[in-house]
């Protein structure tokens, strides 16, 4: 099974929201429906970025490591690519 370390962006609160998942499209639907308590504020989310990875853990140290950038050049690197 292939993970995916993927980057939202909320035009209606500007805000970045990064994680990781198993099925892109179903948790992207989970999270423009409202059924994520730390996306619901943010809704509708626009889908910006993605990463693959082979296993779990590896898309989680990916997805900690980026959420270590925000704010600074190497995110903004990462998203304008």
């Amino acid at each position: 099974m292939k993970y995916i370390v993927y980057i939202l962006y909320s035009v209606s609160i500007k805000k970045y929201y990064i994680g990781h998942t198993g099925n892109l499209e179903q948790r992207l639907k989970r999270h423009n429906a409202g059924l994520v308590r730390s996306t619901k504020p943010g809704v509708p989310w626009k889908f910006i970025y993605q990463e693959k990875y082979l296993t779990k853990q590896e898309a989680y140290k990916r997805e900690l490591r980026i959420k270590s950038y925000k704010g600074g050049e190497a995110f903004k690197k990462l998203i304008e690519n």
